[in-house]
């Protein structure tokens, strides 16, 4: 027996739309009822704390410890000096002699930062010292301001407190890295303090850095030992 002419009596296939496509489907839906997308914040660099290693190409650094550290005073007449210490023990990953350097005043004004302290983009909070501070590297006790290639080294960042200032609880590093490229107009390799561009609103003419910032590769948090006494 044959199946009878006309129309089809066959089911239609189902069309399959893909669970995906329905979420994705909704979610943009939901937020143009909403208003448009929002503006995601930059996640959190990790933290650390005392005592802790990190690599920050050039360099390999261990935060070591914060302290409040006290000068006795030559003659009666003069007072006894305090400051804020912070200790470092230093790597200099590369070939050639780094310097230890200075942080910077601001952290923008570390993009061409080619030392270590330069990577210290930001102290928070700000210690309140005269003038800027001293760092120095420690080599067999002899101050110097250079780390030498594959030497672990002590560098010490001292803040000359001013007058009856007291010394914070605690500090927080921004901490920058290094990564090793080529310039934009220049092909020898050299390290570079890895930054990236601001935006609109923070990129103004008369900002240092052209329009760029320091990635903040970690926050180091490091408790001021003796500052409770003072």
């Amino acid at each position: 027996m044959t199946e009878p002419s006309g129309g089809s009596n066959k089911p239609k296939r189902p069309v399959v739309v893909p669970a995906v496509a329905l979420v994705a489907v909704t979610a943009l839906g939901i937020t143009a009822l909403l208003g448009g997308f929002a503006e995601v914040p930059d996640p959190a660099p990790p933290q650390y704390g005392e005592g802790a290693v990190l690599d920050q190409g050039q360099f390999s650094t261990q935060f070591v410890t914060a302290k409040v550290a006290t000068q006795k005073a030559k003659a009666d007449w003069d007072t006894d000096k305090r400051f804020v210490e912070l200790t470092f023990k230093v790597t200099n990953q590369g070939k050639a002699t780094a310097m230890v350097g200075l942080p910077p005043s601001k952290p923008e004004g570390s993009i061409s930062a080619t030392s270590f302290a330069g990577s210290l983009v930001k102290v928070t909070p700000q210690v309140q010292a005269k003038g800027v501070p001293t760092v120095y590297s420690l080599s067999k006790n002899a101050q110097s301001g250079q780390l030498q290639p594959g030497v672990p080294t002590t560098v010490i960042l001292r803040y000359d407190l001013d007058g009856a200032a007291k010394p914070p609880e605690r500090v927080t590093l921004d901490v920058a890295g290094f990564e090793y490229e080529p310039g934009f107009n220049d092909p020898t390799f050299h390290w570079t303090l890895i930054s990236e561009e601001t935006d609109s609103e923070e990129s103004g003419s008369g900002v240092p850095g052209n329009g760029r910032r320091p990635v903040v590769q970690a926050q180091v948090t490091l408790p001021v030992h003796g500052a409770e006494a003072t």
